[in-house]
């Protein structure tokens, strides 16, 4: 087994750049990345696999680099060293220096619209040396983002993620029926499933999502008439703004103008739905950096914001 004393040859420097070269899998592009050669990214990744005793990458012939479960497991101490080491010279510094540094999160691709825009300003604001670096994934491929190392901090539905995961809820919104301006419904003060399983549907067509759709009728002894699939939102909305089809969404718009020019109508379902839980999640077994903290908090007040009561 490898002692701490034949280690000291390992880097900062050396982990950096592996820790680049993992997040683009690719020696070229994380040079690039780094304003330096590729021959100084790839003999820092050989110096490392000699160090360890073990192989970080595979090598795909021109498809990339893809990490070894070794690999995994170097991206995620790798990133927890830099990160313990930013945090204890930024004690040292006190208020002297600001929060800084890179910040690895994932986002839920549907959610990102409605609330990244600003996270991101609250954060320049409040913390303008933090450097958040984002990752959209749909649900399955976010709690693997986090397993991964490749993200420390996510903001997501509650859906797919693992035990190991903690997940703090920000808010529960139940679904509404988004149908086209001027259909019968319109202007109902609410809507029952039962009323609309005649009507075509169009069905956000994400992972996990469509369970969750479709379900919402099944659970009720329902089928619905899935016309269209989708898995973008806009699509979706802009479809049934169209007459083809109802849909339903959780997630509201400032306007209810889709980029074809037609209208959506929002009306609430009358039926008692489960509702989906807006969390922000980490990995269980590290502790949250203070950049990460930050994120969350701001995570907090902008979903409350976007979803009061």
């Amino acid at each position: 087994m490898t002692s701490v004393d034949q280690l000291r040859g390992i880097s900062l420097t050396q982990l950096r750049y592996f820790i680049r070269v993992a997040e683009r899998e690719s020696m070229t592009r994380a040079a690039e990345d780094l304003f330096v050669a590729q021959s100084a990214v790839s003999s820092a990744v050989a110096h490392l696999e000699k160090e360890l005793g073990v192989q970080l990458f595979i090598r795909r012939h021109a498809k990339g680099l893809i990490l070894t479960p070794a690999g995994r497991e170097l991206l995620l101490r790798a990133r927890q060293i830099l990160t313990a080491l930013a945090e204890s010279l930024e004690s040292i510094a006190g208020d002297a220096r600001a929060l800084w540094g890179a910040l690895h999160v994932v986002c839920f691709s549907p959610l990102a619209p409605f609330y990244l825009p600003s996270i991101l300003t609250g954060l320049k604001l409040e913390h303008p040396g933090l450097e958040l670096l984002v990752s959209e994934a749909v649900a399955g491929e976010v709690g693997e983002y986090l397993e991964s190392g490749r993200a420390e901090v996510a903001l997501t539905y509650d859906l797919a993620l693992a035990d190991g995961i903690e997940r703090e809820v920000l808010a529960e919104i139940r679904p509404y029926v988004a149908l086209p301006a001027g259909h019968r419904l319109a202007d109902a003060p609410s809507v029952h499933l039962r009323d609309l399983v005649e009507e075509d549907m169009i069905l956000v067509d994400l992972p996990y999502s469509r369970d969750y759709f479709i379900g919402v009728f099944t659970a009720r002894g329902l089928a619905p008439k899935i016309q269209y699939r989708s898995g973008s939102y806009e699509t979706v909305r802009a479809m049934v703004a169209q007459h083809h089809g109802y849909s339903l969404l959780h997630q509201r718009p400032a306007t209810d103008t889709t980029y074809g020019g037609g209208r959506v109508v929002a009306v609430p379902l009358a039926d008692d739905v489960e509702p989906l839980r807006v969390v922000v999640a980490h990995l269980g077994s590290l502790r949250l950096s203070r950049r990460a903290r930050a994120f969350t908090d701001r995570c907090r007040v902008v979903v409350t914001d976007v979803n009061p009561g």
